[in-house]
């Protein structure tokens, strides 16, 4: 099963105008028709059935086929109980959530939602690193483009998910501002 935008999913991210919190706004961008819901799960947690479901009922998704129920295995329940309760997580399980890939498929689909022809080449750059630094710099070159092409709470809101998924060792290297030009 890989869910899909429906033309609601795609006007409300271009709007930034629905009431999604930003957990369901990362799933509606990450939701391309491509990943599938293990795919999905790895990237955003294991409640990922539910909010597909959620989103899907809101008119946001579309899926082929129903959901997967949650697991029922042992360890499904105190994970799903770790993830209501962010409080309760420990900090183990929040750092497997950062990672090089999720910062880069969540800066690309960004990317991808900008029409403009700089966010295209942009995203062709960032397509084509491989390396890790090469990502870095790609990665930072597209936070340092992305004010002159959209709004400012919509650059903060993106350089605040970066600040969550991204590795605590490029974090200073990717979010410290750019230096103007001379």
């Amino acid at each position: 099963m890989q869910p899909h935008k429906t033309e609601l999913g795609h006007t409300v991210l271009q709007t930034h105008r629905a009431a999604l919190d930003l957990r369901q706004r990362r799933a509606l961008i990450l939701c391309d028709g491509k990943r599938s819901l293990a795919e999905l799960r790895g990237m955003l947690g294991n409640d990922v059935p539910e909010l597909i479901a959620q989103l899907q009922r809101d008119g946001y998704l579309q899926v082929e086929s129903p959901p997967a129920p949650p697991a029922t295995s042992p360890t499904a329940k105190p994970l799903a109980e770790a993830a209501a309760s962010p409080a309760a997580m420990p900090r183990a399980a929040v750092e497997r959530r950062r990672s090089m890939v999720a910062a880069r498929i969540y800066v690309l689909d960004i990317l991808a939602l900008q029409r403009n022809p700089t966010a295209a080449q942009l995203h062709k750059l960032l397509q084509a690193a491989r390396e890790e630094g090469d990502t870095v710099q790609a990665l930072k070159l597209a936070l340092s483009h992305l004010p002159a092409m959209t709004s400012d709470g919509y650059t903060q809101r993106v350089r605040g998910r970066l600040q969550e998924v991204l590795p605590e060792t490029h974090l200073a290297a990717v979010l410290e501002p750019a230096p103007l030009p001379a």
